[in-house]
């Protein structure tokens, strides 16, 4: 005897959620790390807390965290670190490698 209100098998729904959490990627991990921290891959996390060094994607989530964590202290765009930026001058001053015999002497 089974429940009332109870379905006998799997809704369609329920196995598409449950192959849905299993395929992707929810940014956990090693594999979310890269991502959350903005630094390998200029991922999503482009700017840093200089404060409580917490990332955002942009300014106006920064704005929200530093109103809700430091309600104190005046919000200053300037002192924000962008880690994108930081990412794009350490690419560039690394040696550019090179065709093999290119090189003049």
């Amino acid at each position: 005897m089974t429940g009332k209100a109870k379905p006998k098998k799997h809704t369609a729904k329920e196995i598409a959620m449950k192959v849905d959490a299993a395929t992707t990627n929810r940014g956990g991990g090693k594999a979310g790390m890269a991502d959350r921290t903005g630094r390998e891959k200029g991922g999503h996390a482009k700017y840093e807390c200089p404060l409580c060094k917490v990332t955002a994607p942009d300014i106006k989530s920064m704005q929200i965290h530093h109103d809700a964590r430091h309600p104190k202290l005046p919000f200053d765009e300037a002192s924000l670190v962008n880690l994108h930026a930081a990412r794009v001058d350490a690419e560039s001053s690394k040696p550019k490698p090179g065709i093999r015999g290119s090189l003049k002497k």
